[in-house]
Formats: C-alpha cells, sequence, structure tokens
C-alpha cells in the first residue's frame, strides 16, 4: 500500500511527523507538504510561477505552494503510480463546520479525492494541542480500516479528534457539519508611520452544535467522522431560480 500524507501546517510541523510515525508498517508513506505554514488558503492553486520539489533531510518532500499544490503535484507528476489513500494532516487545531471551507488540511485531502484517491483530513481539536499520538492512533485505525473493507468509489472524510489520551476517547461518531456564527470583526492596528493595518477576526463560535453534528460529537469526547461531497448545486433552489429567470 502507498499513502501520501500532506498537510497546510508545513512539512516540520509535528502534526504530520507524528501522522507518518503512526503510519509506519501499513505500506510505504510518502510526504509532501508545504514549506511553510498555509493554514487557510483552502483550495487554491498556484498558477502564475512554477513550484519547486526539495526533499529535507529527514526525507519528507516539501514544495514552497499550498496543499492543494502538493497533492496534485504528488499525484499528477512526482509518482509513478496513484496512491491508495491520501492523508492530510494531524492539523493543530478544529476543522469543523464552516472551517472546511477555509482549511488547507482539508482541502489537501479534497485534492486527493478530486484525483480519484479516498481521503482522509484529521485534525485535534484543542487549544494546547497535546494528544497528537492520540490523534495519530485514529488516523492509523481508520486507514487500516480502509486498507481491510475498502470503498468501491473514492471517498472523502473530514475527522476531528478530541485532545484527550486515546483511552479517553468515547468512540467514533459519524457526523454532519455543524455551523458557526459569524466570524468575529477585523481588528484594526495603526502603524508608527500611521499606517491602518488589520487582522482578520476569529471564528465565530457554534451555532448549530446540536446532536449529530461534528462539534456535538467532539465536545461529548467522540471521534467525528463526516463524509464530504464537492457538488455545491443548491438542488432545492433549481426550480426557484428557472421561475425567476423565465
Amino acid at each position: 500500500m502507498r499513502i501520501l500524507l500532506s498537510n497546510d501546517d508545513g512539512y516540520f510541523a509535528p502534526g504530520i511527523a507524528c501522522l507518518a510515525e503512526s503510519l509506519q508498517g501499513l505500506g510505504e508513506i510518502i510526504i509532501v507538504a508545504p514549506e511553510r505554514d498555509r493554514s487557510g488558503v483552502s483550495n487554491s492553486l498556484t498558477l502564475d510561477r512554477p513550484l519547486s520539489l526539495r526533499q529535507a533531510p529527514n526525507g519528507f518532500y516539501f514544495v514552497n505552494g499550498t496543499p492543494t499544490d502538493c497533492v496534485h503535484l504528488a499525484v499528477t507528476g512526482m509518482l509513478e503510480e496513484l496512491p491508495d489513500m491520501v492523508i492530510s494532516g494531524i492539523n493543530h487545531g478544529a476543522n469543523m463546520g464552516d472551517d472546511t471551507l477555509y482549511s488547507g488540511t482539508v482541502a489537501a485531502a479534497t485534492e486527493g479525492y478530486l484525483l480519484g484517491v479516498p481521503a482522509l483530513a484529521i485534525s485535534l481539536v484543542g487549544k494546547e494541542a497535546s494528544h497528537f499520538a492520540t490523534a495519530g492512533q485514529v488516523a492509523r485505525q481508520l486507514a487500516q480500516r480502509f486498507f481491510d473493507s475498502p470503498f468501491r468509489e473514492p471517498v472523502l472524510l473530514n475527522v476531528n479528534v478530541p485532545d484527550l489520551p486515546y483511552e479517553q476517547l468515547v468512540g467514533f461518531q459519524v457526523t454532519r457539519l455543524g455551523r458557526r456564527h459569524k466570524a468575529e470583526p477585523v481588528v484594526r492596528i495603526t502603524t508608527p508611520r500611521n499606517e491602518s493595518m488589520y487582522w482578520v477576526g476569529a471564528v465565530g463560535e457554534a451555532q448549530d452544535a446540536g446532536e449529530g453534528t461534528d462539534f456535538h460529537a467532539v465536545a461529548s469526547g467522540q471521534v467525528s467522522v463526516t463524509p464530504l461531497q464537492i457538488d455545491l448545486t443548491h438542488s432545492q433552489q433549481i426550480p426557484r431560480i428557472r421561475s425567476w429567470l423565465a
């Protein structure tokens, strides 16, 4: 088995090192990750310049681009054969609800899915990020389950793991994405040259966090597993828009 790993925190991040170590023995592990932190870049591709692919002393490959660049480059240009699975992470911080639209972690997995490869995005939910090993064990379990019982079609799973010791996890729950309140306003600061600068505001608190959501599962000590799709069509509005245009 061949597993391609990527992330959005950079090839030097502790999460991807833990992920690679946790998956040892399952097959060939290839790591292709951004050369620096590219959190929040979503599914962006670099089209205005060529990309470089280099190898670090630890064997990890890194690209001067986005998470999507990394997976696209690896699958369509670097590897001679398709990987059997793409795993992105372990992200430091949640990727739940609306976060998935901005997440580079989810984007790396999504690119694998779009290229026909089953993919998994895994995130450790907690400010301290004390238990990467827990998320690593979860990733190994899911990868092993996939190899033992593969899907007949590509699948994209968004996994969020509570920042707890592994033995304190309550179990796994298949969930839907929750929703957040709108983000906090940007923070304006004034430089010594009297220029205005802005920091993007923090994400909003959970709004739709009821039973069945990823927010609820993680808050209950469970691993949230959400199957994602890419079709953004609002099918229920098609008749209304057709009538509106008539």
